[in-house]
């Protein structure tokens, strides 16, 4: 299961069919990046990059010229050398890049330098995210330099840089069946890993031991690598949003949230769920943890095409805010509240965000100063949540240091929405089921 080559041209064509006449685009990959002294961090490329031709090594260079006579995808990629594949692995060369890549030409990374100038000059206008990379900003500034030098010898430098991610963003906002798949593959995975750390928590385990389930289970499966650095959040940990460093002792009595995602095929999934360490909500946790679920529920009726962004985080708000008041949270009427964002001192963050090659995905959340319109083919995260700070001295003592998000992913369907992520469970009852048949085959278990 991947993307196809035809997948990939068809991005390119439609990308070039935005862009104005005789121009040029330019798109680095990622580099690999230094962890300490001679070791790296793992490679992951550049999201863009890889939307338009799948090339999975760094320190490339996609370049496309709509209209060149002898091929409109040129890349640039390291060459083949025996002794750096021995050390460090295979590479594509040069030759692969047009084999595998569907690159209509293709020229070892050294050589840019000498190319690419050529390649540039006569063109009016540069597509290009300036400011994204330093280094390649004053290579890029470099090369049109050199094309200028040579303006008394009839060269013709560009005359305008243009930034490309508009467009390109906005082609990645709506996802095709094949990219559908693959992150319906991300959420499968990741559901099933989710299911298996609550299936094993209990007093006693650290955060850090329910992480190491999620990573284990998401490799096994395919997903071999996280969508982004996951929070497992036990008791008041659970209301640091993005509390990473899960190394805390799990308490009976206290919640967990863990908000974990694999990326299969370079595409993300972004799952949250809360539930009670010793597989027993207290009263206090089921009421929070039920108007959280009630606010989800209220969101994903406002999700269809035609509806637009804000839909789901108004219905979130309204329901938080007057469970909120109905518990003794929140004092005063609720339009009064929600005029004055009281509910935020509680629910500080929206209801979601775009996904995809990124668990933050591209794509503009207004259009004209609008909010944007749902439409088939997005894919977004619904993520309402309530966290009470241990030192919040202006609720009573029981309420303080509960921390509770539930977050899903969705994709806009021509009739409404799919959830991705359905096969963990969010219902209280089926935590606490799931949990509890967990212990009794550890019970059993111990016994033979």
């Amino acid at each position: 299961m991947s993307i196809n080559k035809q997948e990939f041209i068809r991005r390119r064509e439609r990308l070039m069919e935005h862009m104005e006449a005789n121009s040029i685009a330019i798109v680095p990959s990622a580099h690999e990046k230094q962890r300490s002294a001679d070791t790296q961090f793992p490679f992951r490329q550049d999201s863009n990059f890889h939307y338009l031709c799948g090339f999975p090594e760094p320190d490339a260079v996609l370049v496309l010229i709509p209209g060149r006579e002898h091929g409109e995808f040129v890349l640039f990629c390291r060459d083949k050398d025996r002794t750096r594949e021995i050390w460090d692995g295979y590479r594509a060369g040069p030759a692969g890049a047009v084999e595998y890549y569907a690159a209509d030409d293709a020229f070892p990374i050294d050589d840019i330098d000498e190319i690419l100038p050529g390649l540039i000059e006569g063109r009016e206008r540069v597509y290009y995210a300036m400011g994204k990379e330093a280094a390649f900003d004053q290579r890029m500034m470099s090369w049109i330099n050199t094309i200028r030098d040579k303006v008394r010898s009839g060269a013709t430098p560009p005359g305008e840089f243009l930034d490309l991610d508009h467009f390109l963003h906005d082609m990645r906002l709506f996802k095709s069946a094949a990219e559908i798949r693959l992150m319906e593959k991300a959420a499968q995975i990741s559901a099933e890993a989710h299911v298996e750390a609550m299936k094993i928590c209990k007093p006693g385990m650290y955060e850090y031991q329910l992480d190491a389930t999620i990573q284990y289970h998401s490799a096994m499966k395919g997903g071999l690598e996280p969508a982004y650095t996951s929070i497992v959040g036990g008791g008041a940990n659970a209301c640091v949003l993005h509390y990473i460093e899960n190394k805390q002792k799990l308490n009976n009595g206290d919640l967990v949230l863990i908000d974990a995602g694999c990326e299969y095929q370079a595409y993300a999934a972004d799952i949250t769920r809360t539930f009670p360490v010793n597989g027993c909500f207290n009263p206090e946790q089921r009421a929070i943890y039920s108007l959280v679920l009630k606010a989800q529920e209220a969101a994903f009726a406002c999700i269809a095409p035609g509806r637009h962004w804000n839909e789901p985080h108004e219905a979130s708000v309204k329901v938080i805010t007057e469970g909120l008041i109905e518990l003794g949270l929140l004092k005063g009427e609720l339009e009064q509240n929600i005029e004055e964002a009281s509910y935020k001192e509680f629910y500080m963050h929206r209801i979601g965000h775009w996904l995809g090659l990124d668990v933050h995905d591209v794509g503009d959340y207004k259009v004209h100063g609008q909010w944007r319109v749902l439409e088939p083919g997005m894919v977004m995260t619904v993520e309402p949540g309530i966290y009470i700070s241990p030192d919040n001295e202006a609720v009573e003592a029981r309420w303080r240091g509960i921390g509770v998000r539930i977050e899903d992913d969705v994709v806009i369907c021509k009739d409404g929405y799919r959830v991705l992520t359905s096969a963990v469970p969010k219902q209280v009852e089926e935590i606490e089921a799931l949990m509890a048949t967990n212990k009794d085959e550890g019970a059993q278990a111990s016994l033979l």
